[in-house]
């Protein structure tokens, strides 16, 4: 996990400060704050829903992180606008394209993603930004339609979006796969800035996902870190309207007190565990 170690130095903290830190905040967030933090007022079907995509293998997989609220139309016009384009289907082709892509260094902005599958059912949408010449380190989503109708009368889709780093072959089947890096939280953020950058979110907001997670992993052994999270953005209805303005809602006071407590106690068990690196 790249966490900067001088947030905190090390050397000053005793094996006892340490230890207080990480039970205290295991205290807070896997005994008294799951007791308050789960909030669903925006979307209550949601309320019994997994957060978790598995592998073909059943082996959990990425978290579920983000959403978007609106018609499969209005999905593909809106991630169009934001910068962020279709992944291409796993053929023997796309596969070759995306090694090709990586040994020389060449772009492959639609390159494939491997499956994710939730509730039983592969990805309904994929999209992907690049981070870099060629389709090794790119920024990527997956969506499933999750509800016919939510609270707004239109359709919910969760999506999964992480950085991928690097490539290499999948542990399930030996196909070209991607490793992701930990901070999968600043990847959900990346992609609603885009939507709002592009005018195309009318309200912001978010529901309870896995919950605070310092050393999740997803099917390919990835390490990731959460806040545990969803955040939904609500598209302009038509794939030409532009909204003037964005309604971000405000989570409740518990939440907000979870947040609160993720912030200033999980970053600081990540900053005090990880090396500081020699320059």
């Amino acid at each position: 996990m790249q966490i900067r170690a001088h947030h905190i130095k090390w050397g000053a903290l005793t094996v006892t400060a340490v230890s207080a830190i990480i039970g205290l905040y295991f205290l807070l967030a896997y005994i008294v704050l799951p007791l308050t933090w789960r909030h669903y007022e925006h979307q209550k079907a949601l309320a019994d829903a997994t957060m978790i995509t598995r592998t073909a293998a059943g082996i959990p997989g990425d978290p579920i992180n983000v959403g978007l609220v609106g018609s499969r139309e209005e999905v593909l016009c809106a991630m169009n606008a934001a910068g962020w384009h279709p992944a291409d289907p796993i053929t023997l082709r796309s596969s070759i394209e995306i090694v090709g892509s990586v040994l020389l260094d060449r772009p492959y902005r639609d390159a494939p993603v491997s499956h994710l599958y939730y509730n039983g059912r592969r990805q309904d949408l994929a999209f992907e930004k690049p981070a870099g010449k060629s389709a090794d380190r790119r920024h990527h989503v997956r969506f499933w339609r999750a509800l016919d109708r939510g609270q707004e009368g239109r359709a919910v889709w969760l999506g999964a979006v992480t950085y991928d780093r690097g490539v290499g072959l999948s542990r399930d089947d030996g196909r070209v796969t991607h490793h992701i890096g930990p901070d999968i939280d600043g990847e959900r953020d990346l992609l609603t800035t885009d939507l709002k950058t592009a005018r195309v979110v009318q309200t912001i907001y978010e529901v309870t996902g896995i919950g605070p997670t310092v050393d999740g992993h997803n099917g390919e052994g990835d390490v990731y870190y959460t806040d545990g999270d969803i955040k939904i953005s609500v598209l302009v209805a038509g794939c030409n309207a532009r909204a003037e303005a964005v309604a971000v809602l405000d989570n409740p006071p518990l939440v907000a007190m979870k947040n609160l407590a993720w912030e200033t106690i999980a970053k600081t068990i990540l900053a005090a565990t990880t090396p500081t690196r020699k320059k």
